[in-house]
């Protein structure tokens, strides 16, 4: 069973990590997938033949910054231009700074309001007009948002800030039958969580969660793909938690 045959989806920041493997997941549920990336075109070749050899789909890879709103104009458009539609858009792209906030500089604290929050706020413009009616919008967020953890300060707000824009979006896009979901993964093995963490933080983190391991992307990927479907058609302004218990 195929549940997204014939629908195209844009995942952004998804040459590596979850975006990888959300892209994956969607292109074998029968969706032509758009990866995105920003500078590393060849992890994002790698998924894109990745796709191609498992599913024999058409599937593309886009430059595009979208912390920059025109080449977030630029992705949308390309994509049109290539399909003809565009059905589903992960918002997936984003940066971890794990740092006090006492100890954040302005040029840091500016990137990651650039690359987490700005990026969701240009991608949903794009998409009040260019997706296509009953579209699917899943913006991934994180678990962080609901706890008090030293070090996530400005990387949970920037997470709290795009769940809010998903659900406004999803009460102003109703009308059109689209939705818009977040999903809110706890730690997950991949390059972003490991960075600026020791094995004993890691540790500490997997025993936070009543099933007593962290995550493996795929483990958000099927989320992802459920919100994505016909199956979550009746679920809009949602955040989910996928975490394995950590609250």
């Amino acid at each position: 069973m195929r549940p997204l045959l014939g629908k195209v989806a844009i995942v952004t920041g998804s040459s590596r990590g979850i975006g990888a493997e959300i892209a994956l997941t969607l292109a074998k549920a029968g969706a032509t997938v758009v990866i995105n990336y920003a500078k590393d075109k060849l992890a994002a070749e790698e998924i894109r033949t990745a796709i191609i050899e498992a599913t024999g789909s058409e599937c593309i890879a886009i430059r595009a910054d979208v912390s920059n709103p025109d080449d977030v104009k630029q992705l949308f458009d390309q994509t049109i231009e290539h399909f003809q539609q565009i059905d589903i858009l992960i918002n997936n792209a984003g940066i971890l700074l794990f740092k006090e906030i006492s100890e954040i500089h302005n040029d840091e604290f500016d990137r990651i309001i650039d690359i987490n929050l700005k990026s969701v706020f240009y991608t949903l413009r794009e998409a009040t007009e260019k997706l296509a009616n009953h579209g699917r919008v899943v913006t991934i967020s994180s678990t962080v948002t609901r706890l008090m953890l030293p070090k996530y300060g400005v990387y949970a707000a920037t997470k709290a800030a795009v769940e809010q824009l998903t659900r406004i979006f999803a009460r102003e896009m109703g009308k059109r039958g689209i939705t818009a979901n977040s999903v809110l993964p706890g730690p997950v093995d991949t390059e972003l969580f490991r960075t600026g963490k020791t094995a004993v933080d890691i540790e500490r983190m997997a025993a936070m969660a009543a099933l007593g391991r962290i995550g493996e992307s795929g483990d958000i990927a099927q989320v992802v793909l459920f919100l994505a479907s016909d199956e979550a058609r009746w679920m809009t302004g949602q955040s989910i938690g996928v975490n394995g218990g950590i609250i």
